[in-house]
């Protein structure tokens, strides 16, 4: 058997090729096929399925191009509903691989289509090698059931969330190696280890979901305390319901002159300044909001800007195609034209050129200056600088008119990454006294500077 896991470190997402003989099954695929065509190329394999653990919220799909490069048949659960031609799966249908068998395991609860597909190496063995369980066991964590709370009522899925858990995995034996979909950073899940497999046993014990509790118990515990839930999430899981539409063989969106660029802006689209935090400090477009590329790139612009949105990135010229794919992933192709790092050509379409104060955490933070901390509650309530105000960066956009515009706010996360996130928003509502605190909570533990636990002073 070959097996290999892809892991798109943007998104926290893995995805898996599982072949036999000369034929494959490609599990849980990302929107670039491109890795998965030439893995199975180099070792000889066809791609005979494709098959999908859920509909999935987090990022768009690569099942239809899969498929229509490949002849491959795609698979997933028949509560679904998908409308795109697909073989529906049930509780013990079964997959051939040359003399792999993958055996479809009904495990509800993240969604109600969830499947955990069991791979038995050999045709006859009686237990699995491995369990691919997509959102609904991580390693260190299980999948988040709010996503869908417009839908389908939280406390219904987390109860299926638990039934699954207990009565279906926890049921296999210890030695089954665990395969999920996503790894830490991912939004899909609260506390996701960085480890990228696990086993059944190793879960059991170490897992604290799994930790015996009564299904009262649980439900609560894992609807509590959940992160944002992004704007593209159920914009991307409707483009996988239905299909998403074919990627061009390019995909590179065009280079934009000053007049084209200004008559883009002034038809309505955002400029996102991808470069790194750095050098959007040093000089961007007033009014950019800034989602550096070395880093949540995707999972940010997908929090903070609306699905149907133009886009024009301003982006190196060497890093515009992964500009362009990374946000095509999660559902984002409607960018426009890329806008090169010139501060002329910014000014030639009518941008005015400004920078962002930046000095290091333990100077930036000082008598007469307020401190916004913009990281998550969770990260909050372990420790913040005392006297701060919090807002979520998930939430500043919305809620800027909060805060005191004549005041110079001190922008801080944990190392520096979204607090510059966080200061383009605040420039783009207006704000003009903000200084980037370089290093972020990180810089100031490390200089052992005193933090205040809990949540006083959230806003």
């Amino acid at each position: 058997m070959h097996f290999r896991q892809f892991y798109v470190g943007c998104l926290a997402h893995a995805s898996y090729l599982i072949g036999d003989r000369d034929e494959a099954v490609v599990v849980d695929p990302s929107r670039d096929i491109e890795p998965y065509l030439e893995e199975a190329a180099a070792h000889g394999l066809s791609i005979r399925w494709v098959l999908e653990t859920h509909l999935h919220a987090d990022f768009v799909s690569g099942h239809v191009d899969l498929a229509a490069r490949t002849g491959a048949t795609i698979a997933l659960g028949a509560r679904a509903e998908a409308g795109f031609a697909h073989r529906a799966l049930r509780d013990g249908d079964t997959i051939a691989i040359g003399e792999v068998r993958i055996r479809a395991l009904e495990t509800p609860g993240h969604t109600p289509e969830s499947l955990t597909f069991l791979v038995y190496e050999h045709a006859t063995d009686a237990e699995p090698w491995a369990a691919l369980t997509g959102d609904t066991l991580f390693v260190g964590d299980v999948g988040r059931v709010d996503i869908l709370s417009s839908r389908l009522p939280v406390g219904e899925l987390a109860g299926m969330l638990y039934d699954s858990l207990h009565q279906r995995l926890l049921a296999l034996p210890d030695a089954t190696r665990v395969y999920p979909a996503h790894g830490a950073g991912s939004l899909c899940g609260r506390g996701i280890s960085s480890e990228r497999w696990s086993t059944i046993g190793r879960e059991r014990m170490t897992n604290p979901a799994l930790r015996a509790m009564p299904r009262e118990a649980f439900i609560a515990e894992v609807t509590r305390d959940v992160p944002e839930t992004p704007v593209y999430f159920l914009h991307s899981r409707d483009l996988n319901r239905q299909g998403p539409p074919a990627r061009s063989e390019d995909g590179l969106p065009p280079a934009l002159g000053a007049a084209e660029a200004a008559a883009a802006i002034g038809r309505g689209a955002i400029v996102i300044d991808t470069r790194p935090s750095a050098d959007y400090a040093l000089a961007h477009p007033a009014g950019a909001l800034h989602v550096g590329l070395d880093g949540q790139y995707a999972s940010w612009v997908g929090t903070l800007v609306d699905p149907d949105r133009a886009i024009v990135l301003v982006t190196e010229s060497d890093r515009a195609a992964e500009a362009t794919m990374r946000l095509a992933r999660v559902g984002y192709e409607n960018v426009v034209g890329t806008m090169a790092a010139d501060p002329a050509i910014w000014r030639a379409a009518g941008l005015e050129v400004t920078r962002l104060a930046e000095e290091t955490m333990t100077r930036a933070v000082r008598e007469g200056r307020r401190v916004l901390d913009v990281r998550r509650t969770r990260e909050w309530d372990a420790g913040h600088v005392a006297g701060a105000t919090h807002l979520p960066l998930s939430e500043l956009g919305a809620r800027a008119s909060e805060l005191d515009r004549d005041a110079e706010w001190v922008m801080v996360c944990a190392s520096g990454y979204r607090s510059v996130i966080a200061a383009s928003v605040l420039e783009r509502a207006g704000f003009r006294r903000l200084v980037n605190a370089a290093g972020g909570m990180d810089a100031w533990r490390a200089a052992g500077l005193p933090v205040e636990a809990g949540a006083a002073a959230r806003s």
